[in-house]
């Protein structure tokens, strides 16, 4: 049976699209070859989870939307992310559709470009095609090749030389409808000594058999550094796939700061190259599981350059019958000399049917490094709960307070004042 019949989509539903959206004649053969990869391709291998009856690829992966002209046209879902009357640097994706996008002058007149994909793709193509696909291969597995194939939209954001930019730019990305997709491919390339954070968040409306698949690929330049905030918050009829990865050269910072707050089954990796001398990569994460979802979370570092550093803190709440993979790789490469990586993942258990596994793993290929991890998987500490209900507080909300002083470290991190109240309104609805 050929790929075509298989799928609810084929090569000339995807043509159609590119064509469409007059994309340049390279990336429809990207496109193309993702759809043949993704025939003969095997899903990821994933420690301790099984996704072959996941949803992987009945959706069906164009579906429009008409635009709005202001943010405060766009549907009170994707307001709920926003500050709808200050917000100056916003791109929002419904499903396979910009449905609004704006750009501070500003940024223009500093020679920063942040648009949507479909339009850096005609304006900007070259300097896109030199980045795109060369972090997150296309053909790694079936996801990726999944992904390239159907891509429906994304976000192009590349910062000059020397140019920092002081206001984080935002895009919201929903899915929403029957058997919808969502598929952004997200580009950042800040060149030498620039500054930049990037802020996304994922919603879902209603519907049933969702997707989201997405890409992120940061290139970080000598010097400069980037910051990535993304918050997802999809619900149970969403099946979400996420690959994020950075290449950082000499002296430069990558910073992700990730809140996994879906309701449905989630597989993210999230992986830094420290490419350069004296590179940094910092990654702080948190998730929340419930009722019976699954999730298998990754954060991987990989260490090549000399006196390049990490540190990765990933923290969870398990409750009701939900299951979590924390696994924190750290990889000093030979050559990797005066490196130094360090990783923490910690679980917190409300239910006895929860189950979390924190799993930190070390691969050293150098002497002169250094490494080290923690991990803990417990319940809240009854001493704790005993401490706050003799100051007159329930039991309930003191959980609730424990696990929030638990978690804030890293929602604290969110550079966006309304995204970081967005997080904190999730994990209220989450924990009850």
């Amino acid at each position: 049976m050929s790929v075509d019949i298989q799928l609810r989509f084929d090569s000339e539903a995807i043509t159609e699209f590119s064509k469409a959206n007059s994309e340049p004649a390279w990336f429809l053969e990207k496109r193309l070859a993702g759809l043949k990869a993704a025939g003969e391709l095997q899903l990821p291998v994933l420690e301790k989870t099984k996704i072959d009856k996941w949803n992987i690829d009945q959706f069906v992966p164009f579906q429009t939307s008409g635009k709005v002209a202001t943010a405060q046209e766009l549907d009170d879902l994707v307001k709920g992310q926003i500050d709808a009357d200050s917000v100056k640097s916003l791109i929002v994706q419904k499903n396979a559709s910009v449905v609004f996008q704006s750009a501070d002058e500003e940024l223009k007149n500093q020679g920063v470009i942040f648009t949507d994909l479909a339009t850096a793709l005609k304006e900007h193509g070259e300097l896109v095609q030199k980045y795109l696909g060369t972090v997150v291969k296309y053909d790694e597995h079936k996801l990726t090749a999944l992904h390239t194939a159907v891509v429906n939209g994304g976000v192009f954001l590349y910062v000059p030389k020397n140019v920092e930019v002081s206001v984080p730019v935002q895009a919201v990305f929903e899915v929403a409808g029957d058997d919808a997709l969502v598929c952004p491919h997200v580009l950042i390339v800040a060149e030498a000594h620039s500054k930049v954070t990037y802020v996304d968040t994922y919603v879902s409306g209603e519907g049933k058999n969702m997707v989201a698949n997405s890409v992120v690929e940061v290139y970080v330049g000598a010097g400069a550094t980037v910051q990535v905030a993304s918050v997802r918050s999809l619900s149970t009829e969403v099946h979400d796939y996420s690959f994020r990865r950075a290449s950082v050269d000499r002296d430069g910072k990558m910073e992700w700061i990730l809140g996994e707050m879906n309701d449905g089954n989630t597989v993210a990796n999230n992986t830094t190259i420290l490419q350069g001398v004296g590179s940094i990569a910092e990654t702080k994460s948190i998730s929340v599981g419930t009722g019976s979802q699954r999730q298998n979370l990754t954060s991987q570092v990989q260490h090549i350059g000399t006196h390049s550093e990490s540190d990765m803190v990933s923290k969870a709440v398990m409750t009701d019958e939900a299951t979590s993979i924390l696994n924190g790789i750290t990889k000093i490469e030979k050559g990797a000399e005066k490196a130094n990586g360090v990783q923490a993942e910690n679980i917190l258990m409300l239910s006895e049917k929860a189950r979390g596994d924190a799993n930190p793993i070390l691969l050293i290929d150098e002497d002169d490094v250094k490494a080290g991890h923690a991990a803990s998987v417990g319940r809240v500490s009854e001493e704790s709960i005993y401490y706050l209900m003799s100051r007159g507080i329930t039991r309930q909300d003191a959980e609730r307070l424990i696990i929030l002083g638990f978690l804030d470290p890293v929602v604290a991190e969110i550079p966006v004042e309304e995204v970081r109240n967005r997080l904190r309104q999730a994990l209220e609805r989450k924990l009850g």
